[in-house]
């Protein structure tokens, strides 16, 4: 996410980090090459320019030419403003109403409404503990009915049904009208989107909304569409009350310039970010944290509370306890490892969360593959239990039966094999020294794979 702008910000700053004092001349130089890195990453000229001066204004002054470390400190008064450009903390959904609390999503075709809709309502389901009801008003194209009804069925959500031939404004009501009978938190209604903005569209959403007077109004749209992404949303602003943005599709937005420009321009928070194609990958957005991943110092925060929601304790406590009365790590407990990383976006998403990445050269990150965990984890799944937990009788036809069961080449399965090796070696010395003597043997290599 972000991996341009973040590359360009991180090497011009660096640049800075070794001069002994900041001048004008030096601040000016480094500006310039900020304002450069913001524009090809697409922000908007109105937000570049007061962003520049803002940051200037306060790096000229006593704040920086006084610090000991004046490159560490024009980084922090960047990184502080990247936080007020986006906004000074996460704006939160409004739930507080009569239930149920209606939920309106807005957006042109294509942006991921309906997968944000049902992304949306696994997120209230599971980390608010609410009930949830969906419904689509999108008579228009086909199969957005049965693809929500879809997404309900696969997030636990209650679906509204409902049939191209209704008037949208008919199908909102009679869903509100359901779940207040049957006494659900939040009803979540998607709404028809269009190739561009056009008066027939504003129209109808208007009629919708003010048939539920939603407590939330959310527009959700593409991130890779750039600054494009907050002059749509200004434009839906302008007829709709809307009330926070939804991202969509930043795990693909290698620029950033949607949500460095979003809040500016519209006045809006953006509330959450979709970082993915499943119906998990949604994340609340927190400013300081997004411009901390924007600077290369990652997302610890975030990386602890995904930990505590996806890693299984129990398997933790279980191979915890095993390697304590000395039993061997093997590849089934290299499985389950491999399968929490999974759980947990990948090594994609754990990278791009780690402090310092930055740091490491892009051709490296580069070759971080997600799809070489699932033929690993498939690699596992082909061998029998006792190649699992004895993994010194894996020879030769044994490998060979092995790779093709899992589809994958005999080549293939020596890598994994060797990387399971090192894991295995690693957790030994856990198991007798602890932490520290892990690390120690590690010695900078990480026994992720790669391809």
């Amino acid at each position: 996410m972000f991996e341009n702008l973040t590359d360009r910000l991180t090497l011009t700053l660096k640049r800075l980090r070794g001069q002994g004092r900041l001048t004008e001349d030096n601040i000016q130089e480094t500006l310039r090459e900020v304002r450069m890195a913001l524009l090809e990453a697409d922000v908007a000229l109105p937000v570049v320019r007061e962003f520049i001066d803002r940051v200037r204004a306060r790096a000229v002054g006593q704040e920086v030419l006084q610090s000991l470390t004046p490159g560490q400190a024009l980084v922090k008064v960047v990184h502080e403003e990247l936080i007020a450009v986006m906004g000074e903390a996460n704006d939160g959904l409004n739930l507080r109403s009569q239930p149920p609390a209606v939920i309106l999503m807005a957006g042109l075709q294509g942006s991921g409404k309906t997968t944000s809709t049902g992304k949306l309502a696994r997120w209230l389901i599971e980390r608010q503990k609410k009930s949830v009801l969906v419904a689509s008003c999108d008579i228009y194209r086909p199969a957005a009915i049965d693809q929500l009804q879809t997404l309900a069925r696969e997030v636990g959500a209650e679906f509204f049904p409902s049939t191209n031939t209704q008037d949208p404004v008919d199908i909102a009501r009679a869903a509100v009208e359901q779940a207040r009978r049957q006494v659900i938190d939040v009803v979540i209604v998607d709404t028809a989107g269009r190739l561009h903005i056009d008066t027939e569209m504003m129209a109808e959403i208007q009629r919708v909304h003010a048939a539920l007077n939603p407590i939330e109004t959310l527009f959700v749209v593409d991130s890779m569409t750039g600054q494009d992404a907050a002059n749509t949303a200004k434009a839906f602003n302008d007829a709709l009350p809307l009330t926070g943005v939804i991202l969509t599709k930043t795990d693909g937005d290698a620029r950033g310039g949607a949500a460095l420009s979003i809040r500016t321009i519209t006045g809006k928070p953006i509330k959450f970010l979709g970082v993915g194609e499943k119906s998990a990958a949604l994340e609340l957005f927190h400013p300081d944290r997004v411009a901390s991943r924007m600077l290369g110092m990652g997302d610890v925060l975030s990386l602890v509370e995904e930990a505590e929601r996806k890693v299984d304790r129990a398997k933790v406590e279980k191979l915890a306890g095993k390697l304590k009365t000395g039993k061997r790590f093997d590849l089934e407990d290299f499985r389950d490892q491999l399968q929490q990383m999974m759980g947990m976006g990948g090594l994609s998403g754990l990278l791009d969360k780690l402090p310092g990445v930055g740091d490491i050269p892009k051709e490296v990150r580069s070759q971080v593959n997600d799809r070489e965990l699932v033929r690993m984890v498939a690699m596992i799944n082909s061998m029998t239990p006792q190649e699992r937990q004895h993994p010194d009788v894996i020879k030769g036809s044994r490998r060979r039966r092995i790779a093709l069961g899992s589809g994958t080449q005999v080549q293939d399965l020596n890598r994994m094999l060797k990387q399971f090796t090192q894991m295995q070696k690693m957790m030994k010395r856990m198991s007798k020294g602890g932490m520290s003597k892990m690390l120690r043997g590690m010695k900078g290599k990480m026994p992720f794979p790669m391809p």
